[in-house]
């Protein structure tokens, strides 16, 4: 087995090559953005109360607008989730009567309530409508997603970058910048939306860089490089940005407000971290991919794809695979290693969920961590790994119990 491992680190050196070229243009980026908006130690202190003079948080937003080549940005401890920046994002710039076009099928599963369910709060609720484009063989389907632009005035289109529990590679950024082409030639005056969960500092630019008018995420995903406790962001349009801010805090008072006792350094450490930690994170699943797909596996992304985000899919053929896969990740986590997953209904999704986590930051997914829904074809998703090392020896233990 370490043998195995051995010839798919010697097979898969090329690739790694270009994912190292990538980590340092992005560190240079950061180190630039944070020279620019001269960080300084007087940025990390927490604030209390209305936070009125919170430099550290203003100064976040600044440095993660220069990263992301934008107008603006907001990053604020008090966003809970990626699912939460998303929510905060969409009711802060869209109104009732607006229609919102989805070109990459319908959005992940805890977005379900927040579109659709009715009586819960959601955009159905404020006379928001949302159509999705389904994606054909993993592309945007443009014939029709060109239809429904003329049939219609579409207020914004939607893209969720990340696979999200369908079998497709991630869109790159070269992708997502031919969706924003293509979208504005149309209809120039429709904003586009990116969900970037899973694909920040994957490549060298980020979807703001190539068209997109306003993005979110999370702050325990990639761009808080496993250090950030909590938190989200928003980047974009300056005036897309301050709605974004009026809907987080009031529209009275926007992002004049906002304070964090625990203070910013972890944010601002996994910023410069990020980068590295993307790495390490692609290079576990480009090792898995490869071993993977060598074992006989239909694994998404396949050996030699353009990598999107830090996700590996593999379909398992059955629960019990599915069982022994997120057991194996969790019997190597640094905390509750001792623990055995088993599948379970957690809020926001619609089948038994198993989810492997042993993180530090709970449900850090830039931590080693893997997860699918109990339902055909049994497909697992793994994602993230602080370190190389971390994710052979996962890899050792999977290739034990499969």
């Amino acid at each position: 087995m370490k043998a195995e491992i051995a010839e798919a680190l010697a097979n898969t050196k090329e690739t790694f090559e270009k994912l190292d070229e990538i980590a340092l243009y992005n560190q240079k980026k950061v180190i630039e953005a944070f020279g620019k908006n001269k960080v300084a130690l007087r940025h990390f202190g927490g604030t209390s109360g209305y936070g009125s003079d919170d430099r550290g948080r203003e100064t976040l937003g600044t440095v993660l607008a220069d990263i992301f080549e934008t107008d603006s940005a907001i990053v604020s401890p008090l966003i809970a989730s990626g699912t939460a920046a998303i929510t905060i994002a969409l009711f802060g710039v869209l109104r009732p009567g607006d229609t919102v076009l989805s070109v990459t099928g319908r959005p992940y599963d805890t977005l379900t309530d927040v579109i659709y369910k009715e009586g819960v709060g959601s955009l159905a609720d404020f006379g928001i409508s949302f159509e999705s484009v389904d994606m054909q063989n993993g592309k945007v389907d443009y014939p029709a997603v060109k239809r429904r632009l003329n049939e219609q005035n579409v207020r914004m289109v939607y893209i969720q970058r990340s696979r999200g529990y369908s079998w497709r590679n991630a869109l790159s950024i070269e992708q997502i910048g031919e969706i924003c082409a293509f979208v504005k030639k149309i209809s120039p005056k429709t904003l586009i939306f990116c969900d970037n969960c899973y694909g920040e500092f994957v490549e060298k630019q980020e979807p703001t860089a190539v068209g997109v008018d306003l993005c979110a995420g999370s702050f325990i995903k990639n761009i808080g490089g496993g250090l950030a406790p909590t938190g989200g962001y928003a980047a974009g349009r300056a005036d897309l940005i301050s709605l974004v801010g009026g809907r987080l805090t009031a529209p009275s008072i926007g992002m004049e407000v906002g304070s964090y006792q625990s203070g910013y350094r972890l944010f601002y450490q996994g910023i410069f971290m990020a980068p590295h930690v993307v790495n390490q994170a692609l290079k576990i699943s480009t090792l898995f991919s490869y071993i993977l797909t060598e074992r006989g596996f239909d694994v998404l992304p396949r050996p030699g794809d353009t990598l999107g985000d830090i996700v590996c899919s593999i379909k398992l053929g059955n629960a019990d695979n599915m069982v022994k896969f997120c057991q194996a990740i969790q019997s190597v986590s640094p905390v509750d290693g001792f623990v055995k997953p088993e599948p379970w209904t957690q809020a926001g999704y619609s089948d038994k969920v198993i989810m492997a986590a042993g993180c530090f930051v709970e449900g850090a997914s830039i931590e080693l961590s893997c997860d699918g829904p109990i339902r055909e074809p049994y497909t697992v998703y793994l994602q993230g790994g602080l370190t190389l090392e971390h994710g052979i020896l996962a890899l050792e233990r999977v290739l034990e119990s499969l």
